[in-house]
Parts: structure tokens; sequence; C-alpha cells
């Protein structure tokens, strides 16, 4: 049984339904929460997700939707080579020895079954992004040909009817698949016939293409569904989680989870004060959704749990356009496309790069982070994203297409010196610097960051010059010249409560809190800071919400 399209306030579990005690209950509905509540089903047990937003799906339905699956059965297909052996020694490799090996283990181990799960149970299908690389694959066990990078097909949304529209919603990539975006390999834009035929069919992409078929298949399993309900805290009994205080339009009650509560209510990202207790470095500008307030971490805190991987989140950098607004806040804009291209750098505010440009965008929350001993600041904050006219014609910028003019609200002048004045950048380090990095294309090489040196770096530039250095490296000469602050943002935090292979929320003294699970942001990443690829997150987010589901329906927390 299933919340009815008809009733989507507390006026259904307070007072149309008297029931308020299921076997599993499952705060948030991201892709742990989702996929949780599935294999909770399909193991028998009555499951209730209640989701705090008045829209399902978290920062999943937003996001690229990709999941990083080593030793998946679509490389067999494909003839790629991959094993367990080679998927962790990467991990490890990336770790600075902060990953648990068992969760990691868990993790590969679990990823094919997953993958296979999921196809077996939804209409999703998945396929490998062609010749996506790992973002470190130079680094042992990294894949530089890519084949652990999935994207979902599309998915019509005709098959939810009126639950289509109770589903978070990309505005820019929403009938898109990752493969389409220029983040996989695309034009970011579609032909004119496909997109009129995508809008009319309602199919699609991304993040969408997950939570739209683990949502049908949670409906057809008559699993019970909540939005606009928020858990405020845990009940304990005898030390065991047996339910939770849900509150729906101002009113609270108390909900029976006769087997288990699990988590998997996002990050901490949207909290200030979280951010600002935990965080390693300045972060200023969250991708996620809102709602990601850290309820989840606060309730596991307040039972007792042991914390984990709490400096971290998954870092990327971002830009805010003026105007531009998500769910009542202003939008995070990844920055993922404008700064691989060539023809364009990060300066400092004293005019001088810091970093590769190209790397990998949770990397490179490290070049933000850097502190200097002596003048106690950040000294890459804040970050100007430089280019010329030429990379304006050629490219555009941030959502204007390639000869459109460039949008009012960025930074102009007829020369470098100008434009430093303008955003308070030191004029002779800006021109030293591109001095510097013209030589550096002239050269092909760059030997201060290595930009370019990278299979990674080489797939992320322009798309005619791909797996070239000429996709990333391209001289600034031509004015007028242009800056963008760039902004240390992430796509969400990666700590809280630690849990065993099964997403058991474990306590100070290691023990497993009767009751409770974790998956997910809110839980402590199995991968530490790990990212491997893209959907190093969504990848480890689905095992572990299976796993949680599955141990959740047998009562074995």
């Amino acid at each position: 049984m299933y919340c009815p399209t008809t009733a989507w306030t507390g006026e259904y579990i307070l007072g149309m339904d008297s029931r308020k005690q299921f076997d599993v209950v499952v705060l948030g509905s991201g892709a742990g929460g989702l996929s949780a509540a599935l294999a909770a089903a399909q193991g028998g047990a009555q499951v209730a997700i209640f989701e705090k937003a008045d829209l399902l799906g978290g920062s999943t339905a937003i996001s690229g939707g990709v999941p990083w699956f080593p030793c998946n059965h679509h490389q067999d297909e494909l003839g790629i080579d991959d094993s367990p052996e080679q998927a962790l020694a990467y991990l490890s490799s990336l770790s600075l020895g902060r990953m648990d090996p068992q969760m990691a283990q868990a993790f590969v181990d679990g990823s094919r079954q997953t993958c296979k799960w999921l196809e077996d149970s939804t209409s999703i299908r998945f396929s490998v992004m062609p010749g996506y690389p790992d973002y470190h694959p130079e680094h042992p066990g990294g894949m530089p040909a890519g084949g652990r990078s999935l994207d979902p097909n599309l998915f019509s949304y005709r098959e939810l009817g009126v639950w289509a529209d109770k589903i978070a919603k990309s505005r820019r990539s929403a009938h898109l698949k990752i493969t389409d975006t220029t983040l996989g390999g695309g034009t970011g834009y579609l032909a004119p016939e496909v997109l009129a035929q995508r809008e009319a069919e309602d199919l699609r992409g991304c993040g969408a293409a997950l939570v739209g078929p683990l949502l049908k298949a949670l409906l057809d399993a008559e699993v019970s569904i909540f939005t606009g309900a928020a858990a405020t805290d845990l009940i304990l009994t005898d030390g065991r989680v047996t339910g939770v205080q849900v509150t729906i339009e101002g009113t609270s009650t108390t909900v029976v989870a006769n087997k288990a509560v699990i988590l998997a209510t996002g990050g901490f990202e949207w909290n200030t004060t979280l951010v600002s207790s935990f965080l390693r470095g300045p972060m200023d500008s969250p991708a996620g959704v809102p709602t990601n307030e850290g309820d989840g971490l606060l309730m596991a805190m307040r039972a007792g749990a042991q914390l984990a991987n709490m400096g971290q989140a998954w870092w990327v950098p971002t830009v805010t356009i003026p105007g531009d607004v998500a769910f009542g806040q202003q939008r995070a804009n990844l920055v993922n496309r404008e700064r691989t291209l060539p023809g364009s750098i990060f300066v400092n505010r004293k005019g001088k790069r810091f970093t590769n440009e190209a790397a990998n965008y949770n990397a490179l929350g490290g070049a933000f982070h850097q502190m200097d001993p002596v003048g106690f600041d950040y000294p890459n904050l804040p970050c100007w994203l430089i280019f010329d006219q030429q990379y304006a014609t050629s490219y555009g910028s941030f959502g204007t297409k390639a000869g459109e003019p460039i949008a009012d609200w960025i930074a102009r002048a007829d020369t470098l010196s100008h434009l430093a004045q303008l955003i308070g950048v030191d004029p002779e380090g800006l021109g030293d610097t591109v001095t510097r990095w013209n030589a550096t294309v002239a050269a092909g090489h760059d030997e201060d960051f290595g930009r370019g040196d990278s299979a990674y770096d080489r797939w992320s530039g322009d798309g005619d010059f791909r797996f070239t250095k000429q996709s990333t490296l391209g001289p600034i000469t031509t004015g007028p010249f242009y800056a963008v602050e760039i902004h240390s943002g992430t796509l969400g935090t990666s700590g809280g409560p630690r849990t065993d292979t099964s997403g058991r929320v474990l306590n100070t003294y290691g023990d497993v809190i009767p009751g409770l699970f974790a998956v997910g942001n809110v839980a402590a990443a199995p991968t530490a800071m790990a990212y491997g690829g893209a959907g190093g997150t969504l990848g480890p987010i689905l095992v572990f919400g299976r796993a949680a589901g599955m141990a959740a329906s047998q009562g074995t927390a």
C-alpha cells in the first residue's frame, strides 16, 4: 500500500490510515534511500519512505546519474579487462591510507551484483560511457580508456503518472543523457527534433533516469511514500532504535519501525554550523539540494554513533550566476567544462596560477584549501577563471553558446591590466602569468602543473581535439579579456556515522547500534576521500543501499 496521490499531507498518516508502524522506515529518497527501500521490500519487509522535501530524489535527481561500478558485466560485453585487485589498488592509491579496507572490498565485490540487481529489479539499463577515463587513470589500477562509469538509459516519466511531478528536476539536463552533456563527451545540446521527441515522450536521463525507475519499482512493490515529512529524532528503546519522530505540516507523530530505521538523509552541506565545525577548508557554495542540513547526522550523533571522514566532502568548483536559483536558493553551477577548455586558466589574488585547471573536480578541492601559514588565510580564494575573446567566440561561456555575446554579469576589459584592476587582482602578476601560460602552450607542456598530461585532462576539453593536449592547452591573446569568480563548492559532504559492510551504524565503542542503518552522504563514505571516476559517489551509495536494505529486512541489526 502506498500513499494515495490525493493525500500528500500528514493527514494520511495521522488520520486517513491509523497504522503508524512499518518493518523498515527509510528517511530520504535519493539513490541510497530508494535502493535500500527496494531491497528491503524484496526481502519481505513492509517499508515506508519519509522524505523531508516536497519533491523526491534528493541530490541524485539533479545529478549526472552515473554510477562507478568496477568489474561490471557491461565491461564483459565490450571486452574490457578489469579486476577487483585493480580496482582496490586504484582506490587505495587515492585514499592517503584513510580508507577502511573491508568497506572498500565490500564495495568492489558488490558492484557487479548491484549493477545486475538494478537492471533485474527495475527498468534501468546501463551502458558504458565510451572512452570515459577514470579520474586518476595513471594511478595503479586506473583505467585510461574507461569502462567503470555507466550511463543510465532514458526513462519515460509517463510511466509514473502523477508521481512524475513529485521528483526534483534538473533545469538544464532533464532530457539529456550524460553522454549528451559536455561532461560526458557531448555538446550539451540536442538537435531540435530529438529534443521535441524526448519532451513529447517525457524521456529523462542523468539522475532522473536512476530515480524514476527506482520509484516505479517501489510503487509496484506497494512501498508507502511520504513527502514533506521531516524526521526529527530517533526513538530508542533499551538501546535499540525502534522508530522515528516525524513532523508533517507542523504535526509530530511517532512512527514505529519493527525492524530498522535506515538513514538516507544526505549530507550536511547546507548547515553552516556543521560545515564550520567539521569541514577541512572553506566551502561557501553547496550544490546539493537545500534540505541536506545534517538531520540524519544529528540524529545518529544523539544515538551515540561513531563518526568518520568528517572533514571531507565531494568537492567541486562552482560559479554563481545572478538570478539563477534552484529550490528557492542561489544555484551553485558546476564549473566542469569552462575551466578545461583551451584558452582558460585559474588565477588567485596575486594573479598566479596555482593548480591544474583540468584536473577532476573533487581533487581541485585541495587547491582551494591550501593555507598560508604566515598570512593565515587561503591564498587561492578568491579564484578567477580568465579567458579571452577567442575562447568566448569558440566556446561561449556559462550558458551562452559559441558565437553568442558573453553574459553582462561577467567582468571584462580590453586589457589584462584593466581586467586585473576590476577584479582586485595584482595586474603585474596576471600579466606575467598569461605570458608564461602562452609560452607553456607554445612548448606543448605545462611544466608548472602538468595540465594535459593525464588522459582525463585530454578528455574533458575541446572535443574536436579529444585525447590530445590541444583539447586543453590554448593561448590567451585576444582582447577583450574576461574573468569569472570561482567558488569552493561541494556536491555533498561525505562524513557521518561509521557503518559496517551491511550499513549498520556503529557506536563509539565500535558496536552495532541495533535497528539503525545509514547509507549515502549521511554516512561516512566507504571509500573515504577516494573518488575513482564519474559516479564515484553513486556507485558506493547504490551498493551499500542495497546491502542495508537486505540486512534491515531480515532484522539483523
